[in-house]
């Protein structure tokens, strides 16, 4: 066993090799991405069919891999909480920002809370269309399992309202919140650096001399960890590999198969979503092909390793790097989009399991009152969402829970639910991407030379 273990790891330092020797022809980052996936995809696959799913010789080799790829999510992690505060004390540092603050704000959350509404709509019509219901799916010891941890879990949830669930999204101790010890930690530190930010701008009006020293300080920070993020993530084409390696050695394919059309259905929800954040984008005037090439990085990375969070840094990059916006809507963007608006985990995925659930209660999901209900509800359970794995579960116990619909039978999709959850967090990065994209673009302050430019960074 240990031979096939060590070969597989050779084979692994060579497919790593052969992306280092790309990078070292300075061939684009893009296509080194795009490559480590394309490889990861072989592998895996290769040693799925070579092992078996539940080989010793593949769990052990993917132990040996996890120092690349789950190391490599690591780091996107470690940084996630500073460059979140760091992002938007220093988007309310720039002058242009306190001229447009309100507008600015207004835009993103505007966006992505609509789009989210617009992503629930989807997930129904995609739930209705293939006849999805959850007495369809058999429930099995990891089904059973998964729906009593999800019971328990709802019990926190349940209890408070929707104005509660509002405070409790204010920090009571931002330090604590820094660490991401709560769910709902990235909005809690979200709104704690856009306090600051506000007593910045009022002491700017008033004693611009300490202003501009703090300014500095903030600045100082702010290019430290994009540096720190630069460094990170010139490991993203070994991290994909790595990680898509993992992803399809052990995925259970039998699986997949007998729940096929449940993940046809949420696949196509997805996919019609991110259309339609091409169509904003074309109806903005700008060309949604160029998108697509230069958020296909951040993309590639999301729906790997599952995390909108470690997509941050990434997705600031694309932004403000290749698509021409600036940093601070990119800063405010991509931050409000880890726990506000998840169009894949806080719209789609609910949504869907609502209308799935429904008629086990006796409720009809074709009544316009259920329909309105469900949306409404989705759009405003969309904040706080957070924006790493677990997310859509938390998403789905608030709107379900809200619905008086029961929480354990949402985790019949247990078995699928890592690929899904892939779809649903690049959904996700896309909808804080275009966020970003759509409101430099409606306040003038999109480069468009730069989003049209054929360059894209490294």
């Amino acid at each position: 066993m240990y031979i096939f273990v060590i070969l597989n790891i050779i084979i692994m330092l060579l497919l790593i090799f052969g992306l280092y020797t790309m990078q070292k022809k300075h061939i684009s980052f893009s296509k080194r991405v795009f490559t480590g996936l394309g490889l990861g995809v072989l592998f895996g696959l290769g040693l799925q069919f070579a092992y078996g799913m539940e080989s010793e010789a593949v769990s052990t080799s993917i132990d040996w891999f996890n120092i690349v790829g789950s190391g490599y999510v690591s780091f996107l992690k470690m940084i996630v909480m500073p460059l979140v505060f760091i992002s938007i004390l220093s988007a309310f540092t720039k002058l242009k920002m306190e001229n447009n603050l309100g507008k600015v704000s207004g835009w993103i959350l505007g966006t992505l809370v609509g789009t989210t509404a617009i992503a629930a709509a989807v997930g129904i019509a995609s739930a209705i269309l293939f006849n999805l219901e959850a007495v369809q799916i058999d429930q099995g010891e990891a089904e059973l399992g998964r729906a009593a941890q999800l019971e328990e879990q709802v019990v926190s949830v349940q209890d408070m309202t929707i104005p509660q669930q509002i405070v409790s999204l204010i920090p009571t101790n931002p330090f604590l919140d820094l660490t991401g010890a709560n769910p709902t930690s990235t909005i809690s530190v979200v709104i704690f650096a856009a306090i600051l930010g506000i007593a910045f701008l009022g002491i700017r009006r008033k004693e611009p001399v300490y202003a501009e020293k703090f300014a500095d300080i903030v600045e100082t920070f702010y290019k430290l960890i994009m540096r720190v993020v630069t460094l990170i993530l010139r490991l993203t084409p070994y991290g994909v590999l790595a990680l898509m390696t993992k992803v399809t050695a052990t995925s259970d394919y039998q699986a997949i198969w007998k729940l096929g059309k449940f993940v046809l259905a949420s696949y196509a929800a997805l996919i019609v979503m991110f259309i339609i954040h091409l169509l904003i984008l074309a109806i903005a005037g700008l060309n949604p092909v160029t998108y697509v090439k230069k958020a296909f990085p951040v993309l590639a990375f999301a729906f790997t390793s599952r995390t909108s969070a470690g997509a941050l840094p990434l997705n600031i990059k694309a932004q403000t790097k290749d698509m021409g916006v600036p940093e601070g809507i990119a800063n405010f963007a991509g931050s409000f989009g880890l726990s506000i608006g998840q169009n894949g985990c806080a719209g789609i995925y609910p949504a869907m399991l609502a209308v799935m659930i429904a008629p086990t209660v006796g409720i009809d999901p074709l009544t316009p009152s259920f329909l309105l209900t469900l949306v409404a509800v989705v759009a405003i359970s969309s904040f706080g969402v957070a924006g790493v794995g677990g997310g859509a579960t938390f998403a789905a116990l608030l709107v379900l829970s809200a619905l008086n619909l029961p929480v354990g039978l949402a985790g019949l999709l247990i078995s699928v639910e890592p690929l899904i959850d892939m779809g649903r967090t690049a959904l996700n990065v896309s909808g804080s991407m275009t966020a970003g994209v759509i409101t430099s673009k409606a306040t003038k302050d999109l480069d468009t030379s730069v989003y049209n430019s054929s360059s894209q960074s490294a």
